[in-house]
């Protein structure tokens, strides 16, 4: 993520902002991990902090928890001691090196022109069948929310383009109601897709 106002929101509001979550991971994880086979490789973009990562840890796999804002990496070692390190999305660079990427509401804060750039690292670095899992914000445009972050608020057909040219091949898509940081209820999409 280059956008830096949203990098910098993100590292100024670090710890007010990891305690305003409940410790509770996502809605979606357990059904996404189990998917996974036990030891699984698993890539988790945007932790945060560090209440999926602490979950995936649980449940016995294999975790490489990253952040592209020093302040959550900290925040998600020192809750969790995951092992969390500093590394932006655009810095993506491996290849067929995980079972899955675990991206919960962070790569909604790409750019629209930067997102397939980003989606085709993750495949590279997905092996043969892994799997991904991203959540977004739904809408029809690029723009900022009240915290001036950036969003890319997709359309539903954008996304499944952006994927599908990415080389990835969909498995599960929920869309759903959800309030965001901002106190904004919005329609959200969760993708789960596969490399093909």
């Amino acid at each position: 993520m280059a956008d830096e106002a949203t990098l910098a929101f993100y590292q100024k509001q670090a710890p007010r902002y990891t305690m305003s979550f409940g410790q509770a991971p996502s809605r979606h994880l357990d059904r996404f991990l189990d998917r996974l086979s036990p030891g699984a490789r698993i890539l988790e973009m945007g932790c945060g902090g560090g209440r999926d990562s602490a979950r995936i840890r649980e449940r016995g796999f294999d975790l490489d928890a990253t952040d592209g804002t020093p302040a959550m990496v900290t925040k998600a070692n020192e809750r969790f001691e995951v092992g969390a390190r500093l590394m932006r999305f655009e810095e993506l660079d491996a290849e067929e090196a995980y079972d899955a990427v675990w991206a919960h509401a962070c790569l909604l804060h790409v750019e629209r022109a930067r997102l397939p750039a980003i989606l085709s690292a993750i495949h590279r670095a997905l092996k043969s069948g892994g799997w991904h899992y991203a959540s977004y914000k739904l809408g029809d445009g690029e723009g900022r929310d009240r915290h001036g972050r950036l969003h890319n608020f997709p359309s539903v057909e954008w996304l499944e383009t952006a994927y599908t040219e990415a080389g990835f091949a969909s498995e599960d898509t929920i869309i759903f109601d959800g309030e965001g940081a901002d106190g904004v209820m919005r329609e959200w999409m969760a993708l789960t897709v596969r490399r093909a």
